[in-house]
């Protein structure tokens, strides 16, 4: 077994560091061990320029910056694996690692020194809900497929978090050609430096929503589009807005729709209204549209911010309608959509059981009863119990679902309007199967929320 005075694991720039550090200070043999192709670490990556001033006295890009390092190396005399997984450092400091041209080796060393950087959080480490479908990277992996591979992550992103990296990626994918529609920080201020913010995002017009996160993520095999929410001043997502929103925003061009088709407002209000509307939308989709939390409530931001976009005809929307039957609207619409994404779990769920299933139909297991071992079982068995139980509650969300399939709007404040609505389209144009029988059952009856709960 060979042995070296110093053994250093990781081969970026503060490996390379350690490793000249140590040899300009006595240090005999010494051997860096990188898992990665080449040394250099992230350094490789980061094509933009700002590194050196101090340490060379003159700008260099993160490759030539690193290029200095392992020049330096290579003169010292410095061994170097790249290619090589360290696998074991054992409390004896022998080194036990992997590669191709030497297979399983161990080394032993007098010194070991830790250099592998640090990990990104990756996309489940951040409590952020929903599937896990292609097309999330942490900033570092984009940064290298782009950078390195030649990869292009996608035509449209939306970056969460604000640090130098978050921002030099927003210049470089635009240039790439992807369009960003927004980097959020879910902090009051950018945690990166003030020229990368002028330099990366407001010279290309790339918009800073400060104290926003990412709520929910859309799509399942691949991402399809983010849910952006506004947190308080404790960093906690204010509750309802980001949902709420998109249904109020439906529910009111529906709403429009009808009133320039029955001739209650004039015809080209209603388009300027609607027109609006899918504007603000299409904002809200985007994660570009920041929600006005002084605001008494999320209808009010919506109608303030469309009069604010179209002028005078957006006060108009209101008309026919009170906030008891557009809020009954808002509510029923939410609760469709939350009961068929469940449904549509729940099947997820009964289709892996039955694939399971399937492959377990010898497996043998124990089948218990009151705690104790009873008869024997196969696993099969013992799953598509479960599946049952499953099955059941996709009967219990589609009854739910039922119960909320009722359109509300036209009920007024609780006993109906006077003006000449036509309910019928407004149910067609938002895809309910019937109308709600009684206003002022219309306007208070929340039943099928207790049983979607």
């Amino acid at each position: 077994m060979k042995e070296y005075e110093i053994v250093v694991i990781g081969g970026g720039p503060a490996g390379l560091a350690a490793a000249l550090a140590a040899r300009e200070n006595g240090a005999g043999e010494i051997l860096i061990l990188e898992r990665d192709v080449r040394t250099g670490g992230i350094l490789n990556q980061c094509i933009h320029n700002g590194f050196g001033l101090h340490t060379f006295q003159e700008e260099l890009t993160g490759p030539e910056y690193a290029d200095r390092f392992v020049q330096q190396v290579r003169k010292a005399g410095i061994e170097t694996r790249c290619g090589s997984m360290v696998i074991r450092v054992g409390r004896d400091r022998t080194v036990t690692y992997v590669n191709r041209e030497e297979g399983l080796t161990q080394v032993r060393a007098k010194a070991v020194i830790l250099a592998m950087g640090c990990r990104e959080r990756p996309r489940g480490a951040l409590n952020i809900p929903g599937y896990r479908p292609a097309g999330i990277y942490s900033a570092g992996t984009a940064q290298r497929l782009v950078n390195l591979e030649g990869v292009c992550v996608g035509k449209k992103a939306v970056i969460l978090g604000s640090g130098d990296i978050g921002l030099i990626m927003a210049r470089r994918l635009t240039l790439e050609g992807t369009k960003v529609l927004s980097v959020a920080e879910v902090m009051p201020y950018s945690g990166g430096l003030k020229r990368n913010i002028v330099q990366c995002l407001d010279d290309f017009g790339i918009p800073l929503l400060l104290n926003h996160t990412v709520v929910e993520i859309l799509g399942k095999k691949r991402v399809e589009g983010v849910v952006l929410a506004r947190v308080d001043e404790n960093r906690k997502p204010v509750p309802g807005t980001q949902r709420l929103l998109e249904c109020d925003v439906t529910g009111s061009i529906a709403h429009a729709t009808m009133l320039g088709e029955q001739g209650i407002i004039p015809q080209e209000d209603a388009e300027r209204i609607v027109e609006g509307l899918r504007g603000i939308l299409s904002d809200y989709r985007a994660g570009t549209l920041t929600i006005d939390m002084s605001a008494e409530d999320v209808h009010m931001f919506v109608e303030a911010l469309l009069t604010e976009r179209i002028g005078e005809a957006g006060k108009r929307l209101h008309t026919g309608r009170s906030r008891n039957d557009q809020v009954a609207l808002d509510v029923r619409m939410y609760a469709r959509g939350a009961c068929r994404h469940v449904r549509e779990m729940l099947l997820s769920l009964l289709s892996l059981l039955s694939a399971l299933s399937k492959e377990h139909l010898e497996t043998v297991m124990p089948g218990y009863t009151h705690l104790q071992k009873a008869q024997p079982v196969a696993l099969a068995f013992h799953l598509m119990a479960y599946a049952q139980m499953f099955m059941r509650d996709v009967t219990r969300f589609e009854h739910a679902y039922d119960e909320a399939d009722a359109m509300p709007l036209g009920s007024g404040a609780l006993a109906g309007t006077t003006y000449p609505l036509n309910r019928d389209r407004v149910r067609e144009l938002l895809g309910f199967s019937r109308l709600t029988d009684n206003a002022l059952d219309g306007v208070s009856d929340r039943d099928f929320l207790l049983s979607f709960l």
